[in-house]
């Protein structure tokens, strides 16, 4: 099989390259780190599977998949592991979760390798792109800029770059800034559904992190990691170990 591969990010570009090497299945027929450029290599070369960035600026990788006259067999890249992997699982080849590692990779090959031989049905990815493009739009237009407090009869809004991080305790979530802790009235799971994930990360069951406030990320016992905010209190968080990949991923690491 030969693929063409796609990713804004020549680090993350490189690293792709090289475990598709080392596995040893696939022929690399191209790569680009502009979509632009890629849309034209991939209509010349023809090659049996895209390997396709999602989030790159000024054209992102549902846009260029419906830009393409023919269907490639696709596995997309992705940091967010909530990026609606719900169409992925149904209309997609395989998703890879950033940074790439072999397992990951050796299963998609192997999913890859049955529906190239017909042993396994084709995804339908005119399917998929419908399904992104309505969570794309409802994320845009449900997003939050701010979230409401409220004591009384007295609502207070407060602008979310002001808050560090979200966490529950007793029952109750709330939204910490530098004056105060403000009780919000939201779930911490309805806070994960509504941040935006470029800008937001839920570290553990109980919270949710701004990440432009993180400081540090370090090991602590048992094999945890440990955040450290640059709020006032230089607050420490325990990142849960289902949430560390991810969170790495967000950081860059």
């Amino acid at each position: 099989m030969r693929a063409y591969l796609i990713d804004d990010e020549p680090l993350a570009l490189r690293r792709l390259q090289r475990l598709i090497e080392e596995d040893g299945r696939i022929t690399i027929a191209g790569s680009s780190s502009d979509p632009a450029t890629a849309l034209l290599e991939v209509a010349e070369i023809a090659p049996d599977v895209l390997f396709l960035d999602i989030q790159m600026p000024e054209m992102d990788g549902f846009a260029l998949l419906s830009r393409l006259r023919a269907p490639y067999l696709t596995i997309f890249t992705t940091a967010y592991d909530r990026y609606a992997l719900k169409a992925f699982e149904v209309n997609s080849v395989d998703y890879l979760l950033k940074p790439v590692e072999a397992p990951q990779l050796a299963r998609a090959v192997q999913k890859l390798e049955r529906m190239h031989a017909g042993a396994a049905p084709r995804p339908d990815l005119s399917a998929l792109l419908q399904q992104m493009s309505a969570a794309l739009e409802n994320q845009r237009s449900g997003g939050l800029d701010r979230i409401a407090s409220r004591t009384g009869d007295r609502v207070t809004f407060l602008e979310l770059t002001r808050i560090s991080h979200f966490f529950a305790e007793d029952k109750l979530t709330f939204a910490a800034t530098a004056e105060k802790n403000w009780v919000i009235d939201r779930t911490i799971t309805e806070l994960e559904q509504r941040l935006d994930p470029a800008r937001f990360a839920r570290v553990h069951r109980s919270t949710v992190v701004n990440l432009r406030f993180v400081d540090e990320l370090y090991p602590w016992f048992g094999g945890r990691m440990m955040l450290r905010l640059k709020d006032a209190k230089k607050t420490e968080i325990t990142v849960s170990r289902d949430r560390l990949k991810e969170l790495k991923a967000r950081l860059g690491l």
